[in-house]
């Protein structure tokens, strides 16, 4: 009987370590996110943006964010946890809780929500940020 356990607690450990399947992206977003990074190089991840406009966000698909820095010498690239099903989709929002300093943090949960109804309809934890600085600026 444990050697089943022990089977079982070591599948359940492989199916979570297992990197998820990458989202599926259109040709435009695709464009969009290569307009946002181009010309910048990536940095070493964050935990916490300093500071974000909502305004300023846009999203690539279902797993990836980018949020614009001040000025457009910057920007920062996070992978959600799961899935934000119909993220950046008409008639929904990604609706976020800021504690402490009011930063966006990896680990933070985000929840997606239907404009018309305000019911959420999903959730999804934010990953670490990754800086597209500009060379030279």
């Amino acid at each position: 009987m444990k050697y089943i356990a022990l089977i079982v607690g070591s599948a359940g450990l492989a199916a979570c370590s297992t990197a998820p399947e990458p989202v599926a992206r259109s040709a435009e977003r695709q464009a969009e996110y290569n307009m946002l990074i181009e010309g910048k190089v990536a940095g070493a991840p964050v935990d916490c943006l300093p500071r974000f406009d909502s305004n300023d966000m846009r999203a690539i698909d279902d797993q990836t964010a980018v949020f614009k820095g001040v000025g457009n010498d910057k920007v920062y690239v996070t992978r959600f946890g799961g899935s934000c099903y119909n993220l950046g989709a008409p008639g929904y929002a990604l609706v976020t809780k800021q504690y402490g300093e009011e930063r966006l943090c990896r680990g933070d949960i985000a929840q997606i929500v239907q404009s018309s109804s305000g019911l959420t309809v999903g959730s999804c934890v934010i990953g670490d940020f990754v800086p597209y600085t500009t060379p030279g600026r």
